[in-house]
This record gives C-alpha cells, sequence and structure tokens, in this order.
C-alpha cells in the first residue's frame, strides 16, 4: 500500500486528484494546509507527495525546505505559474517534478507513477544502518533525520566500507580505490585523515568508534552490518 498526501486549499481539485488517482494501491492522505499537512506527517509519513505551492498558511515551497530535512519521499509540486525562475525555485528547494496549473489529471497521474517506481528503485539502492541513510547515487547521507555533508573522497572511502561489512579492507587496496591511478602520487596518511573525518561525522565518540574500526597493522573495517 502507497501513501500520497496531497496538500492543496482548493478542496474541489484536491478531490479531483484523489478521485483521479485512485487504486486499491493507493490511499489518500488529504491536507489543505500546511499545519494539517505537518501533524498528519508527524502520525504518518507518505510515499509521495503532490504538494501546492501557494495555500492559505504558507509558502509550499518554505515547507518543501522543511520536509527535505527529515524524509526524501518524492514531491510533484502543483503551481500556476510557468515562468522559469519558478521551477527553478522549485528543483532547487527539494521538488522532483512539478506540473503546471491547469493540468491533466491523468498527465499527473502518469507521473505520479513514474516517481513512485523511481523510489522504489532508488530504496533497494539506499543503504540503512541503524540511524543513518545512505543514499549514493544521489549523493545524499542522513542521521537521525539530518543531512550529512561529506566529500566526494570521504563518499568513495564510506561507500567501500559500507558495503563491505564485516571484512577488513587493506590500507592499499583502499588507497587503489578511492584514489584510482593517482593513488601512487598520494600520501599514505591521506586515507588516516580521511577515515577520521569520516569518523568526526558518523561517530557520537571518534576516539572510541563502533563502525569504522582500525585493524592495527592492516586497515580499516566496517564493523556493523
Amino acid at each position: 500500500m502507497k501513501y500520497i498526501m496531497v496538500v492543496e486549499d482548493d478542496r474541489a481539485l484536491c478531490n479531483g486528484i484523489c478521485m483521479a488517482l485512485k487504486s486499491e494501491d493507493f490511499t489518500f492522505l488529504s491536507c489543505e494546509t500546511i499545519s494539517e499537512a505537518k501533524r498528519k506527517l508527524e502520525e504518518q509519513t507518505c510515499d509521495l507527495m503532490i504538494l501546492d505551492i501557494n495555500l492559505t498558511d504558507g509558502n509550499g515551497l518554505d515547507f518543501l525546505k522543511e520536509i527535505r530535512k527529515d524524509f526524501i519521499f518524492p514531491v510533484i509540486l502543483l503551481t500556476a505559474n510557468d515562468m522559469e525562475t519558478d521551477i527553478v525555485a522549485g528543483l532547487e528547494s527539494g521538488a522532483d517534478d512539478y506540473v503546471t496549473k491547469p493540468f491533466s489529471l491523468a498527465v499527473l497521474r502518469a507521473r505520479v507513477n513514474v516517481r513512485l517506481r523511481q523510489q522504489k528503485n532508488r530504496q533497494e539502492r539506499v543503504i540503512r544502518i541503524d540511524d543513518f541513510v545512505f543514499d549514493f547515487p544521489n549523493m545524499k547521507f542522513w542521521k537521525e533525520g539530518f543531512e550529512l555533508d561529506f566529500s566526494k573522497t570521504e563518499q568513495k572511502l564510506l561507500k567501500i566500507l559500507v558495503n563491505s561489512p564485516g571484512i577488513t579492507l587493506e590500507r592499499g587496496m583502499l588507497l587503489d580505490r578511492v584514489w584510482g591511478n593517482g593513488a601512487d602520487y598520494v600520501d599514505e596518511n591521506a586515507l588516516s585523515v580521511t577515515i577520521k573525518r569520516l569518523r568526526d561525522k558518523l561517530e557520537e565518540n571518534s576516539a572510541k568508534p563502533k563502525y569504522i574500526k582500525t585493524v592495527y597493522g592492516i586497515g580499516y573495517v566496517w564493523a556493523v552490518k
């Protein structure tokens, strides 16, 4: 069962969207205000949100920025504006797609189905460990709902580690795989520095790491499966 939240202050349009998308596979959460949507998200997360930009109690783009702090489900914006600047602002705020009013309900249904399929494929690639969410294809990472910022080198190293849980990875191999052909010109200390930076971002106490453990004289291991 997929939960679709529709945040639209035009009740007739909201009902029309729910009717057009009606399916035994969908359950709809209809909201006419941002505050109502926030309350429902506290009770039940959703698999996709259809969000109007202009709402009676606030701006949908501002709400979208709040959503992206905690949720990664796809969001399709409904907008009466077809100006390029508005579209860019929506996508930069975290929207996955947009539909300009007036729109075809058949087109909206098709876009919803596409985004749900993409989300399914994406979820299969997303790694969830304890309070972490690692979305390597989209270079998005969260800890307890808060987004983490990793450099490209840190991302490469983290991906190798988490994809080999419980396996000790030698320092030389890690240098080759992270720095590639340039590994011969990289100071071996660069690996130690990158490991420390990862620990500082991931661990509560990086001096006593739970996740990235050192195997002395050999390399490192991601210790949690």
